[in-house]
């Protein structure tokens, strides 16, 4: 383990010298705000922590380094140019209230570049609007139900239900809960789809929505989703799409057409913007026209006597959901990264995905479990139930084997419907170079867990922690230097 830069510290030791401040204290503070020692920091050179932190970056997983096949979390490739562009100093550097303060001329700019992501957005998912200040995925998910809420109390419908597949992601029936709905779980059906006979059932007229997510977590596209949109329709519900696998049809179809009547997209699933690490993110959500009235403030608009201004939000919208534009830096990456590709480039961007996580399946199927051995979309789930039940080597076994060898773990243990699931998603941006090496790791794995099982309890043995009791760190989570 490398040393804190508490043990790093010696008495003296400074990076830069400030002069004593020249402004006098400011006066009548409560003395219990006050210090009455110094905080005690550790001491060290510019150099010292330079070093440091360099070190910390260097025993890092990254992007940049290192080959993520996390399935449904998207970890792909950052584009440099998105940073280059982003770092402008025309955008870093602005102030949010120029845009509170009467300033707006100051950044016609700044917000050309919104109305043009809002109008890409809308073309790219067949949604009426947009509104680009939720500040994640699951922030933007929260507004859409918010609003599907309002539309609902608008009409005087009685709705008490949401319906979400038993594969959803866990945020579906969480938002839909926080937002007071109770939430109507429907099974998977042989294939993988939701179950058409078993949703049918479930639909009545105190459904509120169907939250779904096209393709589903375990890499499938529904073919009969048309129908249920339909059916969800006739009931005067309303569909939420999670947007979480949009990469997966990008340029190629769009969900308006469909049926859905709100979506949230996560910009670095879809449009490669940074992920990880806690942020920050970027949650857009679209909607029909029915619903436009419902949406936040700050919505662009444009004419040439005015140029770009604020729409005066309508009365019926859910209010505030953000302080001004969110992160507003991640819109840009995104933009830039549309404008980049363009519509071949982004149809491509699908089919690039879609290409390299049926590859995976084909190499792989022959020696691990696939519980739905049919072509997926951008994503693929395993099972390893057969190698624990025979040899008791798990998952989690697996994904610990592959980080010695310069591989981020897959997802396991998700979707929950398949026991012992890995889930992979190579994403578009990966050469067949690296899948190859993956997918040999992971035969390799496969070969051992059947040669020599008890080898697993000493993977990883390269890296600084091996095998930590993460339900002790969860539930006695200590972070302090003592």
């Amino acid at each position: 383990m490398s040393s804190t830069l508490f043990e790093k510290s010696h008495k003296g030791r400074d990076g830069i010298n400030i002069p004593k401040q020249s402004v006098p204290d400011a006066p009548n503070l409560d003395e219990n705000l006050l210090r009455s020692e110094k905080a005690e920091l550790p001491e060290l050179s510019e150099f010292d922590v330079v070093r440091h932190f360099t070190r910390l970056s260097n025993k890092n997983f990254s992007i940049d380094a290192n080959f993520y096949p996390l399935g449904s979390c998207t970890m792909k490739y950052n584009p440099k140019i998105q940073e280059r562009v982003g770092a402008l100093a025309g955008f870093a550097n602005l102030h949010p209230h120029h845009i509170t303060n009467n300033q707006i001329h100051l950044v016609q700019g700044a917000l050309s570049t919104l109305k043009t992501l809002e109008n890409n957005l809308c073309e790219i998912t067949g949604m009426d609007a947009f509104t680009l200040t939720p500040q994640a995925g699951a922030h933007g998910e929260m507004l859409g139900v918010m609003m599907i809420g309002a539309y609902h109390k608008k009409k005087g419908n009685n709705k008490r239900y949401v319906i979400v597949p038993d594969s959803s992601h866990g945020t579906n029936p969480a938002t839909a809960a926080m937002v007071d709905y109770d939430v109507i779980t429907v099974k998977s059906g042989p294939n993988g789809d939701m179950d058409l006979e078993a949703f049918k059932e479930a639909m009545s007229d105190e459904v509120a929505a169907v939250m779904m997510t096209v393709p589903n977590t375990l890499g499938l596209f529904n073919p009969q989703i048309k129908e249920i949109c339909d059916i969800a329709h006739s009931y005067d519900a309303l569909m939420y799409y999670d947007g979480a696998n949009m990469n997966a049809i990008l340029g190629v179809l769009r969900p308006g057409d469909i049926g859905f009547d709100v979506i949230h997209l996560n910009l670095h699933k879809t449009f490669a913007t940074p992920h990880g690490g806690g942020g920050p993110g970027a949650g857009p959500v679209g909607v029909v026209k029915k619903l436009q009235e419902f949406l936040p403030d700050l919505q662009v608009s444009f004419n040439k006597k005015d140029g770009y201004f604020f729409n005066k939000p309508h009365e019926n919208t859910i209010g505030k959901i953000s302080p001004f534009f969110g992160n507003y830096l991640v819109l840009i990456r995104a933009l830039v990264y549309m404008q980049t590709l363009g519509r071949e480039g982004m149809i491509n961007v699908s089919q690039k995905a879609v290409l390299n996580a049926n590859y995976i399946l084909a190499k792989l199927k022959d020696h691990i479990k696939a519980p739905f051995d049919s072509l997926c979309m951008h994503e693929c789930v395993f099972s390893a139930e057969d190698l624990a039940k025979e040899h008791g080597v798990r998952a989690m076994d697996i994904a610990k084997y592959l980080l010695d060898f310069g591989l981020h773990a897959p997802t396991v243990y998700f979707p929950l419907i398949v026991k012992e699931s890995i889930m992979i998603e190579p994403t578009e941006t990966e050469n067949i170079d690296t899948i190859d090496y993956f997918c040999q790791k992971m035969i390799d794995a496969i070969e051992l867990a059947k040669s020599n099982p008890e080898a697993f309890k000493e993977f990883p043995k390269t890296l600084p922690i091996s095998r930590p009791d993460e339900t002790k760190a969860a539930r006695s989570l200590n972070i302090r230097w003592q």
